[in-house]
Formats: structure tokens, C-alpha cells, sequence
């Protein structure tokens, strides 16, 4: 895959589809690869008329990594941000956003629909505030705002997500146990857990790049950014907000606080969804989007 120097890092890319048309920039969430937009998932956006760009984050994947800072302490910054003080971080939010919008320069994309999931809701949501000129339509995923009053995970989800791995060249068999006992705890109650796929994938991106520290670094990003509610009544990208009825990480309460938040946003709640994207659920998600892109259509 290429990579391009943008905001002064190396960032890993994917494209799909023919060039000159219009296109989707996905975002990936907290410390996943670019991967975790399938090959499948891309591929239909791409028989639907669209350019389809995936990327790895920093510090995720293969992109630039920021191994030579300390692993951030959460809670430090978490009440650094609660006494409005500027808490000592790697990079915030709006780094990541730069990079994203670094990448489209690099591209030479104009303007792009914008479509993130997780933290990557978040960053999208920032790209349309930030970069308003850059995003055609913005579609969040399974996202929240920041907001520290919504309802938080339970401490099963919380325990799951935070707990220590083992080391993969130490005991790899347990540590792809520990990746699908995360996956199972976090899918929704409506489609099926398909074990031997989580853990293909698991493996797959064990194989592809192995940074753990990157993940506590986003959790300090997301952190330091704090609420960005205010940051959203800049957005006048059309605008969907996507969030699974089941979703135990991000309550669908995190959604419907999203979409309140940004004007003219409609909100999609998918029954029996977690916080994931089943195989099952492609073409639909594919084709809220899509239908999310007809709304920006017509405003040009």
C-alpha cells in the first residue's frame, strides 16, 4: 500500500475506484487499522460511483508511530482537562484532523465525503467544523461528541477494552483470545458472532503492525480534546449520524446527542447493532451514506 508525508508524518493509505470521482474518506477509530474498513465494505461504495481512500491514523497501523513519548496517564489528563488546564499530551484530536486533511492535499482531493467511525466519528465531526470547505457530507459512526455527561460504558466494557493483553511473541494463542473476548463483548445482540473471523482478523493485523502504546495515546488525545460540542454548530455539511441500537461501548444516546448538536443531521439508529460493523450490515451501511451524498448533491 502507499504512504504520502502529510503534517509532517508518514501516512499509510488504500485507494479504490476510478479517480475522478467523487470521493470517501474513512476514518478508523481507536487504535485500529485502516483494515477495519474491509476490502468488501470499500468495494461496494466503489461499484456505487465512489473513490474510496482509507488510512491508518497515527500511531496506528503503519503510519507515523510516537514510540519515543511516555504513555500518557488518562486519568492526569482527564482532570487536567476538568480544571480547564491544557494537559501534556503526544497530540490531540485536531493533529489527527491535520493529518487527514494533510492526506487530501497529498491527493489532491479538494473535497470529500467524510465518513468516520469511533474516534474516527469524532475526527470526522472536526474535519466538517474545522475544515468546513474540505467536506461534501459528513457521516459519523457509532460516535459521541466528548460530551462527559452522556452515559458511559459498563465497567465489563471498560475492564475488557483497558485490561492488559498478553504479549503476541509470548503466548500468541492467548493473545488473539484476549482480541475476540473484547470483539464478543462489544457486538451487538442482532447478528451473530462469527468467532473464527474476529480472531482471522485479530491475526491479520497482528501480522500487519503490533503497536499497543498507540492506543493509549488516542485514549489521551480524545481525552485532551475534551467536549466538541461547541465546535459543531460550524458544520453545514449534510449530515448523518449512524449508531447501533445495542452499542455497549457508546451508548445510542451518544448518537442522538451527536445529531442534536449539528444542524439539519439525520439520525439512523440500527437495531440489534454493537459497536461494529457486521458483514451482514454492508450494503445498508453503504447506502446510508450514499443516500447522505445525494443530500450534498443537491446543495452544490
Amino acid at each position: 500500500m502507499p504512504q504520502v508525508k502529510a503534517n509532517g508524518i508518514d501516512i499509510e493509505y488504500d485507494c479504490f475506484g476510478n479517480p475522478d470521482a467523487e470521493a470517501v474518506l474513512l476514518i478508523s477509530g481507536l487504535g485500529t487499522q485502516m483494515t477495519r474498513w474491509s476490502v468488501p465494505f470499500c468495494r461496494i461504495l466503489v461499484e456505487l460511483g465512489y473513490r474510496v481512500i482509507r488510512f491508518d491514523n497515527r500511531d496506528a497501523g503503519l503510519s507515523s508511530h510516537f514510540d519515543s513519548a511516555s504513555t500518557p496517564d488518562p486519568a492526569a489528563i482527564a482532570d487536567a482537562v476538568s480544571r480547564g488546564e491544557a494537559p501534556k499530551v503526544p497530540y490531540t484530536l485536531f493533529d489527527m484532523v491535520n493529518d487527514a486533511v494533510g492526506l487530501l492535499d497529498a491527493l489532491m482531493i479538494k473535497r470529500a465525503h467524510v465518513v468516520g467511525r469511533s474516534m474516527g466519528g469524532m475526527l470526522a465531526q472536526l474535519v466538517a467544523s474545522e475544515h468546513a470547505e474540505r467536506v461534501l457530507s459528513l457521516v459519523c459512526i457509532m460516535s459521541s461528541t466528548g460530551n462527559r455527561d452522556l452515559p458511559q460504558a459498563s465497567p465489563e466494557v471498560m475492564a475488557a477494552m483497558t485490561s492488559p493483553a498478553p504479549h503476541p511473541l509470548e503466548d500468541e494463542q492467548g493473545y488473539l483470545a484476549h482480541c475476540v473476548a473484547f470483539s464478543r463483548v462489544i457486538a451487538g445482540r442482532g447478528y451473530p458472532f462469527d468467532e473464527a473471523a474476529q480472531r482471522e482478523q485479530a491475526l491479520a493485523e497482528l501480522k500487519r503492525a503490533y503497536h499497543p502504546s498507540g492506543f493509549w495515546r488516542h485514549i489521551a488525545a480524545i481525552a485532551a480534546s475534551g467536549d466538541l460540542r461547541s465546535r459543531l454548530a460550524n458544520i453545514r455539511a449534510p449530515t448523518l449520524v449512524l449508531h447501533g441500537s445495542d452499542d455497549p461501548l457508546l451508548p445510542p444516546q451518544a448518537g442522538k446527542d451527536t445529531a442534536a448538536n449539528i444542524k439539519g443531521a439525520e439520525r439512523f439508529i440500527v437495531e440489534g447493532m454493537g459497536h461494529e460493523l457486521p458483514p451482514s450490515l454492508f450494503g445498508l451501511l453503504a447506502r446510508a451514506i450514499v443516500d447522505n451524498t445525494q443530500r450534498a448533491r443537491l446543495l452544490l
